[in-house]
């Protein structure tokens, strides 16, 4: 009679809308590799609008799901013992990943078309969906086991995406590089799992949250360095100091789309699985882990902007080598409010500062790569004096970019990139983080020399044979979606806080 029960508690069903969005990007990233097979060389071009299309239908499915919270393959709804839930934490995250995917996407339908000699259209974009249904996959995981598999799914067509340019030794020795460190990183992490799997004989975070304020004492120690260790993979992720070493190599050897993709949708990933395993699964060691990211902030905050101004204008790739350590330094400042959040009475209201620096941040930095991409067609060495007087040729990318450089600045115009500093600053000082709070105004200084030094020079008058830039209809639409976005964030900032803090969990 006992055998009965059990074997209807493993018969689950599934909410086939709240799962929509990573399946259909799953779904048509297979579309996407058997078309291939069939398409002639002249006719791949359609992958990238199919991708695109899929993209755009994947985030279009978050609409049906704002209306509540729901949970699928549950082994108990009392305790929310559920491995996929999709609540608002869940889809401003998947609205994050698959915003970014798209825009990706749409630099990548112009850099595939100018190295299509190199770049295989068919593997690329099965690729690149595969990647970001893992993203999308991600923040809405509710057990360890697939959190982690969903940080591999999102992870391991990186790796190749990363090494996709055929003889091309640079994207090679990245992909390796990035490849070998991250495998490192989930090893270590997967090690931390199972510690806590035996400390608390569960994966479910609600259930090991519950489990870990009980763990007999023999075990405490047991558990406190698996709460240590499975942080490590996702401190890898988010390119945390001392983590981020495979970043600027990285940055540089990928095509300049997949760079993209990695600053923006790489690190939605890895902050919102260090987000769900701190506050959600691990709150019971805050006092463990807020110390740690605390440290990991002031950390990375100064490594990334430090390594940023050391860039010299006239070396080669230094415009992304530049964006690259620039996205270090402002990991840094997205892990200030997790930390925060250990030390805090509201975590909620802590992580929602989090999530609107994110939403801010993948905005303006996919227009900033946007418009090193627009470079990058005419300049293959994409340096930073390449962009000098680049308001001569093209005057609305100017000052685009501009603006763009200004918002990660946290000055006006850019009025988003200085509300969700601001944010993120009374984040640290209500929770009584007051000298990581001096380190980050130390670090936006910092950052403020580099940014302003970037934005004069496209406005200098220019030197030698002015560079005519032709953009290409998917570059224009990436270009100017992410300023009409950073425009109207900047014209009511307030709403990117309530919509990113309202009732995350």
């Amino acid at each position: 009679m006992s055998a009965q029960p059990l074997a209807e508690s493993l018969v689950q069903s599934v909410d086939w809308l709240a799962v929509a969005p990573p399946l259909i990007a799953a779904v048509v990233a297979l579309a996407v590799l058997v078309a291939d097979l069939f398409l002639p060389e002249a006719r791949k071009t359609v992958l990238g609008w199919v991708s695109v299309a899929g993209l755009a239908l994947a985030a279009l499915m978050l609409l049906p799901l704002l209306d509540g919270h729901r949970s699928t393959f549950c082994v108990d709804r009392a305790t929310r013992a559920c491995s996929y839930t999709a609540d608002h934490f869940t889809l401003v995250i998947q609205f994050l990943v698959l915003g970014g995917a798209l825009l990706a996407a749409l630099l990548s339908v112009t850099n595939l078309k100018d190295d299509e000699q190199r770049v295989p259209a068919g593997e690329f974009w099965f690729l690149l969906l595969s990647s970001a249904a893992g993203a999308a996959l991600l923040p809405a995981s509710r057990d360890l086991a697939t959190l982690i598999v969903a940080l591999e799914v999102a992870s391991l067509p990186a790796f190749a995406l990363v090494g996709i340019r055929h003889g091309d030794k640079r994207s090679s020795e990245a992909a390796l590089k990035f490849f070998l460190s991250s495998v490192t990183a989930t090893a270590v992490s997967l090690m931390g799992i199972s510690f806590v799997y035996a400390s608390t004989g569960t994966l479910y975070l609600t259930q090991v949250a519950q489990r870990l304020t009980h763990v007999d004492g023999q075990l405490h120690t047991l558990a406190q360095t698996g709460v240590v260790l499975t942080l490590v993979g996702f401190a890898f992720k988010t390119a945390a100091v001392p983590f981020h070493f495979w970043v600027p190599d990285t940055y540089v050897g990928a095509p300049l789309p997949v760079a993209a993709y990695l600053s923006v949708v790489g690190k939605a990933v890895g902050f919102s699985g260090l987000i769900l395993v701190t506050v959600v699964a691990f709150p019971s060691y805050a006092d463990v882990w807020g110390p740690a990211l605390a440290v990991l902030a002031a950390l990375t905050m100064t490594v990334g902007n430090v390594g940023a101004l050391r860039q010299q204008a006239t070396r080669a790739y230094s415009a992304v080598r530049l964006l690259a350590w620039s996205s270090v330094g402002q990991a840094g400042y997205l892990l200030v409010p997790i930390a925060a959040a250990g030390y805090a009475k509201d975590p909620q209201r802590a992580i929602g500062s989090t999530v609107a620096y994110a939403l801010m941040y993948a905005a303006v930095n996919l227009g900033a790569f946007a418009v090193a991409a627009l470079v990058g067609r005419s300049r293959a060495l994409n340096r930073i004096s390449d962009y000098r007087g680049l308001y001569a040729t093209n005057p609305l990318t100017a000052l685009l970019l501009a603006f763009f450089l200004l918002c990660l600045a946290g000055l006006p115009p850019g009025v988003i990139g200085l509300f969700a500093k601001v944010t993120v600053f009374s984040a640290a000082v209500d929770a009584g983080l007051g000298w990581l709070a001096v380190v980050m105004a130390v670090n936006v200084v910092i950052a403020l020399f580099y940014y302003l030094q970037w934005t004069a020079l496209l406005f200098r008058a220019p030197e030698g044979e002015l560079a005519r830039h032709h953009v290409p209809a998917p570059l224009t639409a990436a270009i100017a979606l992410t300023g009409v976005l950073g425009v109207a964030l900047s014209g009511a900032p307030q709403l990117v806080l309530r919509f990113a803090a309202t009732g995350l969990f």
